[in-house]
């Protein structure tokens, strides 16, 4: 780590630089992920070659449901009411943060579409609630706005997080469409069908035989990309990730 020695006014401005950067770099993987999906490009090879170009790297270009958590909201807003202030308008952040709020959405338009736009009756799984994983925290996660979207099309939620499940129920209060497993394939049973949102570690190598014996609808939803679509289509499950090719 570089010591860098600067005033006050240029410390603030890196800070803020800082995290606006790699949530424009998030913002416009996801803006291509979606570009790949409508050309039947695969955003996984595209991310391999982009990133072996050392000029960009492979730091902070997966493709997913958005960002969450405090700092990269807190300070892209910041940053922005700063150059208001000065009289700016920095349009690329202001782009940054519309698309990551849309990205949100992307999970629960993929199971809309597969399942149609009246969700009453249908249990849907969730594993991951964190923003990201090895945290408990929930703010402004793309979880939140999964199960707010799929509530409010009258969806019943089954969710698992490791760490989380004290914190949702503080925000989700007692909500009757919501509830808690204490494990990953608890939050299957009697479910319709599986949505990741959050990339933990015990979610890459599940009994993929269980998932599909579990599910009433064999599909996954996975915000994160964390499998291998051929394992998915051999194992007779449907998978929609973000941004590749689905196997239906």
């Amino acid at each position: 780590m570089k010591l860098l020695i600067m005033d006050v006014k240029s410390a603030e401005l890196t800070k803020y630089a800082a995290n606006a950067m790699l949530a424009t770099r998030i913002s416009f993987m996801n803006e291509l992920a979606n570009l790949a999906e409508k050309i039947g490009a695969d955003i996984e090879m595209v991310r391999k070659g982009i990133g072996s170009d050392t000029r960009i790297g492979l730091h902070f270009l997966y493709p997913g449901v958005g960002y969450g958590g405090s700092c990269f909201p807190k300070d892209l807003q910041a940053l922005i009411r700063t150059a208001e202030e000065a009289g700016q308008e920095l349009r690329i952040l202001k782009a940054v943060e519309d698309i990551n709020q849309d990205q949100k959405g992307v999970l629960s338009a993929k199971i809309v579409k597969r399942l149609g736009d009246d969700l009453t009756g249908k249990t849907i799984a969730i594993w991951g609630l964190a923003f990201k994983p090895n945290t408990d925290d929930m703010r402004d996660a793309p979880s939140r706005v999964l199960i707010a979207d799929l509530v409010n099309r009258g969806a019943r939620i089954q969710a698992y997080d490791p760490v989380c499940i004290g914190e949702a129920r503080r925000l989700f209060g007692d909500d009757p469409q919501i509830s808690y497993a204490d494990k990953p394939m608890a939050a299957l049973n009697n479910s319709d069908v599986l949505a990741i949102v959050t990339e933990w570690k015990e979610f890459r190598s599940p009994d993929f035989a269980e998932i599909k014996y579990k599910l009433k609808t064999p599909a996954i939803f996975d915000g994160r990309n964390i499998y291998d679509i051929d394992t998915l289509r051999k194992a007779g499950i449907e998978y929609y990730p973000i941004g590749r090719k689905q196997s239906t």
